[in-house]
């Protein structure tokens, strides 16, 4: 008999799938498992598709572990006891799902996941590289920044995994101790969205938004948006100016790891007579890079004017011209020739794509420096950008995210 998505299933996990979920098959469909590890078998209970949708025509179904049957030996209680297998799956917090793998075991399966993206969407010959590591110790009290959800009752607490449901906890684990400590203090708020905020201060910033905002709560009536509080990063001896809302590295040693690496890759690539771009360029990161390896004529390009105008005081005195634009537009309104340099690429998680890539490649640079989220949407633009003729020198991978999918990949491509 066929099975319907209201089945609990037996399962023998064979994979890890980008997004942090695991692959088995049943009756010639893949399953995506949560809370799984390769080489387990598992019980896992699908989840039902969305109202209207077709269960039965789906290729594939999604599924939840309720209980391990053969265990890997790569398998360690959660470090976060609210998210264990043991518990019902509705009541488990997203967030940490690597978080019942070893460290080790979780580095290996970020490398099989950048691999596969690597061999399907770049084309042959490419080598993931191992996952580098960049702290030691259990990889957890590293968030610097912790978003919240408040539901109709005050109860703030992360959502439960792949739902909107506020789940109530007693720890947060991956978070900075004095995040964790704020935290749990919050009682009787109102519904919307917390963020907390630890800078290079060390004093954590509680930000609310209330559920129909996308700024931060108004005060006392004004409609006007409040300005955002500024405050400081640093990385090695420079000092980065960044709104208290706006983005920066969530580890605290990502910024300074990524600029090393980054400064590594294009060591020898950047000519002071030449004119270099820094693209996604947030708050002046990686254009401070570029003026560290030689750079004189640096364009950085972000499309959010607040962190623009950061970019502008952070780079001072530096020759560097901050324009706020969308990189695809400000790329339409160039021209290539002989004088651009080095590209850095650091864009959001869906990628550069294919309009970007053909861009950046019109500006006829000497090097690109290509810093990615995501490890498909890399893949596809290293296979975009192999296809216009350039090759891909180097490839580093770091470990960012401990017990999370996410990590971090640093690639120099040449002509």
């Amino acid at each position: 008999m066929t099975s319907s998505p209201a089945d609990v299933l037996e399962l023998d996990i064979t994979g890890i799938a980008h997004g942090g979920t695991f692959i088995a098959r049943h009756e010639g469909r893949v399953v995506f498992v949560s809370d799984a590890i390769p080489g387990e078998r598992v019980r896992a209970r699908v989840i039902p598709p969305q109202e209207g949708a077709d269960a039965s025509t789906r290729s594939f179904w999604r599924a939840e572990t309720i209980e391990v049957l053969e265990a890997s030996e790569h398998r360690r209680p959660h470090v976060w006891a609210e998210a264990d297998v043991s518990r019902d799956p509705a009541d488990r917090p997203g967030g940490a799902d690597l978080g019942h793998i070893d460290l080790d075991h979780q580095r290996e399966l970020k490398r099989r996941v950048l691999s596969e993206a690597l061999d399907r969407f770049a084309g042959e010959g490419l080598t993931a590289p191992e996952i580098e590591s960049v702290e030691s110790g259990d990889g957890l009290g590293w968030r610097t920044r912790v978003t919240l959800h408040v539901d109709e009752t005050g109860e703030a607490g992360p959502f439960a995994a792949r739902s909107h449901r506020v789940i109530p906890v007693t720890s947060h684990p991956l978070a900075r101790p004095a995040i964790a400590e704020a935290a749990l203090a919050l009682h009787g708020e109102a519904p919307g969205r917390i963020e907390l905020v630890e800078p290079a201060d060390g004093d954590v910033r509680i930000i609310r938004r209330e559920e129909t905002e996308r700024a931060p709560r108004v005060q006392r009536g004004f409609r006007k948006r409040p300005t955002p509080e500024v405050i400081e990063e640093i990385v090695n001896d420079r000092r980065f100016q960044v709104d208290a809302t706006g983005f920066w590295q969530v580890h605290p040693r990502a910024a300074s790891v990524l600029d090393a690496a980054v400064y590594g890759i294009l060591d020898g690539y950047v000519d002071e007579e030449k004119t270099h771009y820094d693209l996604y360029g947030g708050v002046g990161l990686f254009a401070a890079t570029l003026a560290d390896l030689g750079g004189t004529d640096i364009v950085t390009v972000e499309s959010s004017a607040r962190a623009t105008q950061h970019a502008v005081a952070n780079l001072a005195p530096l020759d560097v011209t901050a324009v706020t634009a969308r990189v695809d537009r400000f790329l339409a309104t160039r021209t290539g020739g002989t004088r651009t340099g080095a590209v850095i690429l650091d864009p959001p998680r869906a990628g550069a794509g294919r309009q970007v890539v053909e861009a950046v490649h019109a500006l006829g640079p000497e090097a690109i420096a290509y810093v990615a989220c995501d490890p498909v949407a890399l893949a596809r633009d290293l296979g975009t950008f192999r296809g216009l003729g350039w090759n891909v020198d180097r490839l580093r991978g770091f470990e960012l995210f401990p017990h999370s999918h996410h990590f971090e990949v640093v690639a120099l491509l040449t002509r």
